[in-house]
């Protein structure tokens, strides 16, 4: 792995150039309009990713009830939320980085790739699109969203609070190391002629984790999707299990970011080989 990390230390033998960390506080961005296009940028996605997604859930449950063999199933389900974003992330990620979810946020701003200033606006600009949207699908159908349990999160009859927690750890994770290895410098200096590459595998990331938790949690991995199920079904059990949807996505978000920095890009062995040369100097 030494010799792996002094390789990657020589500038002339790199095809990529490995960004500067994003400073902890940056006041310079709130007087920047590219700041506010992109908290605009991930109202706007978080949105719409809700409005589509819990519009299919609360869809697929009125089908279903009329015929059992109706309606998009879970495979349908899993579906929509992978291919909203996948559409989303290549529609925003040139203007916010295409987040739409506060542990993406999170993860990446633990790896330093933005400021705690930008990472706290996005999770605010998050949260209150997943309000709107699942606002809207009320508004829309209302008595069909009342009625099937408003696609808000909690933990499923048959599994207990340890179990869905691991659950959203572990989706999180696969989430949020799929966002790391898709933007990764390396791939995007390889891959850079296929816009495509990076937003495909984190939705199809979101479409397997799906498939995976959806009979635990209803899966959440995205804090803001289940903040804004909660606040408009506002129902006892949604609230009761509320915490899970956060502590695990970013717990997931958290073993993502260090993984994929300090073992996968040898960040720590690259700042000790660093401190050693500035010793003997």
């Amino acid at each position: 792995m030494s010799k792996e990390v002094s390789e990657e230390g020589q500038a002339h033998g790199k095809d990529y150039v490995d960004p500067p960390p994003a400073p902890l506080i940056d006041l310079a961005e709130l007087k920047l309009w590219s700041f506010y296009r992109a908290l605009i940028a991930e109202f706007i996605a978080t949105l719409l990713f809700l409005y589509v997604t819990v519009a299919t859930v609360i869809g697929h449950k009125k089908q279903n009830e009329l015929d059992k063999c109706d309606g998009v199933g879970l495979l349908g389900i899993a579906w929509a939320f992978g291919g909203m974003i996948f559409v989303l992330v290549y529609c925003t990620a040139g203007i916010s980085g295409g987040h739409i979810n506060p542990a993406v946020t999170f993860g990446l701003f633990l790896a330093r790739k933005v400021s705690l200033i930008r990472a706290v606006g996005y999770m605010v600009a998050q949260s209150l699109g997943a309000v709107a949207g699942v606002g809207l699908v009320k508004a829309f159908m209302k008595h069909e969203y009342n009625r099937f349990g408003g696609g808000a999160n909690s933990v499923a009859s048959g599994y207990n609070t340890g179990t869905a927690i691991g659950a959203e750890i572990i989706g999180t994770f696969v989430l949020v190391y799929t966002v790391f290895s898709a933007t990764d410098p390396k791939r995007s200096a390889r891959d850079s002629h296929i816009p495509v590459l990076a937003p495909l595998p984190i939705g199809f990331a979101v479409f397997v984790v799906h498939l995976a938790t959806i009979p635990i949690t209803g899966t959440g991995i995205n804090p803001a999707r289940s903040f804004g199920a909660a606040v408009i079904y506002n129902n006892n059990k949604a609230w009761d299990d509320h915490w899970i949807f956060w502590v695990g996505p970013f717990v997931g978000a958290l073993a993502a970011a260090a993984y994929h920095q300090y073992i996968l890009r040898a960040a720590a062995i690259k700042a000790l080989g660093s401190f050693r040369s500035n010793a003997t100097n």
